[in-house]
C-alpha cells in the first residue's frame, strides 16, 4: 500500500547573502519524503548555499524555512574540500559521525557493529582499515555516504557527488542513490552535469540565484530554461528516450568573395 509523501522542508521566498553579496533571491521550494531531486545550475548560482540553507547552517536574510519536527538531515560535502592526508581510516572516518563532540576512546561493540553494518550496506566493508587517501573516487564518495547514513537521516543532502569521477563511478553512484531513495530516504543533490546526472533524476530544480524552473527532465531540460539558467544557448536532443544537451555552436562568419 502506497503511503502519501510528507513535506520535510518548506522554503518560502528565501533570500540568503554573504555580507553584501546576494547568493539566493526569493527562492521557494518543497522537499518531500519520497523525493530524489537534483539542483542544477552553473558555478556561483547558489547551489551550495541552497543546500546549506536546507541544512540550517546558513540563515536566510529574508523568507522562511520550515522543517518537519524531529527531521534528521545528513550532509555530504564536495570531495574537493576534504583533507585526504588526514591520518584516518575508513572505519574511523565513518565513526566520526557518532563522535563529533566526544573524546576518542576505543569504539564500543555496538558502535563497531553499526559502522560495519553501514559499510556492508554500501559494499565497502572490506575497506574499513584502509587509509581514506587509498580509495578510488567512487569509494571515497561511498565512505562519506556511509558516514551520513550512520546518523539515520530522513534527508540526505549531497554537494556535487559525482564531480571529478569517471562514467562508471557516476553510474554506480546514481544506482546507489536510487536504491537509497527506494528504501525511503529523501535525497537532494547539486550538479552541473546535465547529461551524466540531471537527465537521469526524476525531479530537477534549475537555479541561478532564483529558481528558474522545477519539474521532470522532460519539463525543464529545454533550450529556453537552460539558457535562462546557464546564460548560454544549448541544444537539446532526444536519444533513446533521454534528453541530451549539447552546446550550440556559434554561427561561422559567411565567407565573402
Amino acid at each position: 500500500m502506497l503511503t502519501r509523501a510528507e513535506c520535510l522542508i518548506s522554503v518560502r521566498n528565501v533570500s540568503s547573502a554573504y555580507g553584501d553579496n546576494l547568493a539566493l533571491h526569493d527562492v521557494s521550494m518543497q522537499i518531500d519524503s519520497d523525493q530524489l531531486t537534483g539542483i542544477v545550475g552553473p558555478s556561483g548560482s547558489g547551489k551550495t548555499t541552497l543546500l546549506r540553507t536546507l541544512l540550517g547552517s546558513v540563515r536566510p536574510v529574508a523568507g522562511t524555512v520550515t522543517r518537519s519536527p524531529g527531521l534528521a538531515v545528513s550532509y555530504v560535502p564536495q570531495l574537493e574540500t576534504v583533507n585526504w592526508n588526514f591520518p584516518i581510516t575508513v572505519f574511523e572516518c565513518v565513526l566520526m559521525a557518532r563522535r563529533q563532540h566526544r573524546a576518542w576512546p576505543r569504539p564500543t561493540r555496538a558502535e563497531r557493529a553499526d559502522v560495519m553494518a553501514v559499510l556492508e550496506r554500501l559494499g565497502i566493508a572490506e575497506l574499513s582499515d584502509r587509509h581514506i587517501r587509498a580509495l578510488s573516487g567512487g569509494q571515497q564518495q561511498r565512505m562519506f555516504v556511509a558516514r551520513a547514513l550512520l546518523r539515520n537521516p530522513t534527508l540526505l543532502l549531497m554537494d556535487e557527488p559525482t564531480s571529478g569521477v569517471d562514467v562508471n563511478t557516476r553510474h554506480d553512484m546514481l544506482h546507489m542513490l536510487n536504491e537509497l531513495n527506494a528504501e525511503g530516504l529523501a535525497v537532494v543533490l547539486t550538479t552541473h552535469d546535465l547529461n551524466g546526472i540531471a537527465a537521469h533524476l526524476p525531479h530537477l530544480v534549475c537555479l541561478n540565484r532564483s529558481v528558474i524552473a522545477t519539474g521532470s527532465p522532460a519539463e525543464v531540460i529545454t533550450p529556453e530554461v537552460l539558457e535562462r539558467t546557464f546564460g548560454a544557448r544549448m541544444e537539446v536532443l532526444e536519444h533513446l528516450g533521454m534528453r541530451v544537451v549539447v552546446d550550440e555552436a556559434p554561427a561561422l562568419p559567411r565567407a565573402v568573395g
